[in-house]
């Protein structure tokens, strides 16, 4: 094949678009779901921190806020970590009992041992891992490392250095990581589309549910451990489809150990509450990303399976990026 073919415009794209999907290949395959999500959230705050600070005081007020995150997120695994035990012991005997009391038959032997075993589960692994991991494991490192690359990207993110310096001006090197960096804004732009539109819907569906959390506070009923459950609400609301489901979960077995009437009168609100959201979602997700949900759901499942949950969050942004690249190209 002829050079000129590897030199000329469309081959240069082409190449950059090869490496792009390498790059987002091995991010899944090498588990670096959580650095890249770090940087990609990271860089959105900067962007926005930007336009009112100059760039060193908007990455050290970043640095603060940084700082706050993990303080609020140790909070949030201390009282995880104490409600875990109180939630599982009380809440699955409750739902098995009921079970039993209707005819339901569980896809088990034992109703008993299945209880036995899921509280086990959560004392003997869930919760020491929940100790250890949150302060010690990889992820935790990855994250700072992600956070000194973002601000070292937000200072100067761009590839060639040496652009202009170049004996020949018009270079292949120059020309490529021009086009490089044209697709990382590409999908940085599809990141801020989905993950915008997405923080909103979770941020409407944590107020909504607080509200909801401090109407039972003022009726004397209060929700125990509502701080964890303002947080998992809202981390949960990032996951588009799948997430409601998640926290609507967690929320009932949390009503459990109060009672079974309030777990069911917080279910109901909750259902009221995403039927509602359904016109919300069409009007911010439907109007800013437009790909069907049967698409949107294959994508986090094998997102989920290359990368578990940082691979859900990245699911529907590579989707979205892939449409957006794709529209582009005009095909003769």
């Amino acid at each position: 094949m002829h050079m000129s073919t590897f030199t000329s415009t469309t081959g240069i794209r082409r190449a950059s678009f090869v490496l792009t999907l390498a790059v987002l290949l091995g991010i899944f395959y090498f588990h670096l779901g959580t650095p890249f999500i770090t940087i990609l959230f990271g860089y959105l705050t900067l962007l926005y921190l930007g336009k009112a600070l100059p760039k060193a005081p908007a990455i050290v007020l970043f640095s603060l806020l940084f700082l706050v995150l993990v303080y609020l997120f140790g909070l949030f695994v201390s009282e995880a970590v104490n409600a875990l035990p109180d939630i599982t012991d009380t809440s699955i005997p409750i739902m098995v009992r009921y079970a039993n009391k209707y005819g339901i038959t569980p896809p088990f032997t034992d109703a008993e041992t299945l209880k036995g075993f899921l509280i086990n589960k959560t004392r003997t692994e869930v919760l020491p891992a929940l100790k250890v991991a949150s302060i010690f494991t990889k992820e935790f490192v990855y994250i700072i490392i992600g956070v000194v690359a973002t601000c070292a990207i937000f200072s100067n993110g761009t590839i060639d250095l040496g652009r202009g310096t170049y004996p020949i001006k018009n270079n292949l090197y120059s020309a490529f990581t021009a086009e490089l960096a044209l697709r990382f804004r590409n999908f940085f732009q599809s990141f801020h589309t989905v993950m915008g539109a997405q923080v909103i819907i979770s941020a409407v569906n944590t107020f909504f549910t607080g509200a909801f959390l401090g109407c039972l506070w003022l009726f004397g009923s209060p929700l125990p451990y509502s701080f964890v459950v303002v947080v998992i609400t809202f981390l949960c609301g990032l996951l588009p489809i799948v997430g409601n489901l998640m926290s609507n979960t967690v929320i009932f077995s949390i009503g459990l150990t109060k009672s079974p009437e309030l777990a069911v009168a917080a279910l109901i609100y909750l259902i009221v509450l995403h039927k509602f959201e359904y016109f919300l979602n069409s009007k911010i997700i439907g109007g800013r990303i437009k790909n069907p949900m049967w698409l949107t759901l294959l994508a986090l499942l094998v997102g989920e399976r290359l990368a578990g949950i940082p691979g859900m969050i990245l699911a529907p942004v590579v989707l979205n990026y892939l449409k957006l690249e794709g529209s582009q190209v005009e095909v003769s």
